[in-house]
């Protein structure tokens, strides 16, 4: 078999697609996924696709009218709280971000790519230069690959392509979100169907905070903004699959001065994970280009959540293959030059607004999150 011009490495939205957009132009590449089939990656929330960046791609890539049939465009709406239930602000109606479930989203872009472009239960363990200069790529299942002209690692946070570019490694930011789930069979979703209702609602006390979100199907996904030690669920002393356990923590150690709508949350809430949060530093946008390897969303400029992430994945891909497509595959190294180039302020600009972000959502005070939303250029309604 011919090896295949591209390969690139993780299947998530970022991969896909660029996948997506050079089947488009009929450069022949080959996506490398972890996961078994795609039936096998159920995890995720939901997202705001924005009409600039991550519509623009699927606009590009000629799914926009399939992804306008599964996009919630009812679900733009924001309610900001305090740590006593006082709503100070609604805003976001009709903004030009519908949600998506990130398992919905997936799903439109594997089914506008040929099956047998997918490697599934290809899990990386390791990438380095070949006698040739161009990556070999390793997997957990024995195999091995090479021959790309280019790789582009699109392997999320802890991505094995970067270690080929750059020594940048994520750090931990100091804070971590416990995702839970009240399902329509929970006792409290009726009220909080009521309460919540359609979008986000994010509540911000002192060094803590809760955001509730409606789901493509209508469950909500809850996260309990904490700041704890990187290995504080690593350790032993506090066990997720532990429900009762997990509440009892949450309610005695964060949550016994919040309102009695909070905690009434944390006492129904099931299906506990943890989301520590990471991010790279500003001054790693910086590394000198490579021949044959390129990075593309989180893998290339992880960030603290922000909005903006799977936005910027999706405007990689976009760049990255209309810049191939300009220089064509005999000088697709170039073409990564140029990409970077204009990657790399995008990169610095979401790291930066994460840190600033997160920072006002965990300083307690509502007000100062406000200001931080307003000097992004978010409009109240």
């Amino acid at each position: 078999m011919t090896t295949p011009a591209i390969a690139i490495v993780g299947g998530g939205p970022c991969g896909l697609t660029l996948a997506r957009l050079l089947e488009c132009k009929g450069i022949d590449y080959v996506v490398f996924e972890r996961d078994e089939s795609d039936t096998s990656n159920r995890v995720g929330g939901s997202l705001d696709i924005h009409g600039d960046t991550g519509q623009e791609a699927l606009r590009q890539a000629g799914l926009i009218e399939e992804f306008k049939k599964y996009a919630r465009y009812d679900d733009t709406a924001f309610v900001l709280t305090d740590k006593d239930g006082k709503r100070l602000l609604q805003m976001g109606e009709g903004r030009d971000a519908p949600e998506i479930d990130r398992v919905a989203l997936r799903q439109i872009l594997l089914d506008a790519i040929p099956k047998e472009k997918i490697r599934w239960g290809h899990a990386l363990t390791s990438a380095m230069m070949g006698e040739d200069k161009r990556p070999v790529l390793r997997f957990a299942n024995g195999t091995e690959a090479s021959g790309f002209k280019l790789v582009v690692g699109a392997d999320g946070a802890w991505s094995k392509i970067r270690s080929l570019i750059t020594k940048a490694t994520p750090q931990y930011s100091g804070k971590i979100f416990i995702e839970s789930k009240i399902g329509h069979e929970n006792p409290l979703y009726q009220t909080l169907s009521k309460s919540a209702g359609a979008g986000m609602l994010l509540s911000i006390g002192p060094k803590k905070l809760v955001v509730t979100q409606r789901q493509g199907d209508g469950h909500y996904r809850n996260y309990f903004g904490i700041l704890a030690p990187e290995d504080f669920f690593r350790n032993g002393t506090v066990n997720l699959g532990d429900t009762e356990a997990t509440r009892s923590m949450l309610l005695s150690d964060f949550y016994a001065d919040w309102s009695t709508e909070h905690k009434d949350l944390i006492k129904h809430a099931t299906d506990f994970r943890a989301w520590t949060l990471y991010t790279l530093a500003p001054e790693d946008m910086n590394w000198k280009s490579v021949p044959g390897v390129a990075l593309a969303g989180d893998a290339a400029h992880l960030a603290i959540t922000n909005g903006e992430g799977v936005n910027l994945a999706m405007t990689d891909s976009l760049n990255l293959a209309t810049k191939i497509v300009q220089y064509g595959i005999e000088h697709v190294d170039q073409a990564v030059q140029e990409y970077e180039a204009e990657m790399f302020p995008r990169g610095v600009a979401t790291i930066k607004m994460g840190h600033q972000m997160i920072g006002s959502m965990y300083g307690g005070d509502p007000k100062a999150f406000l200001d931080a939303l307003m000097a992004e250029g978010a409009q109240e309604v």
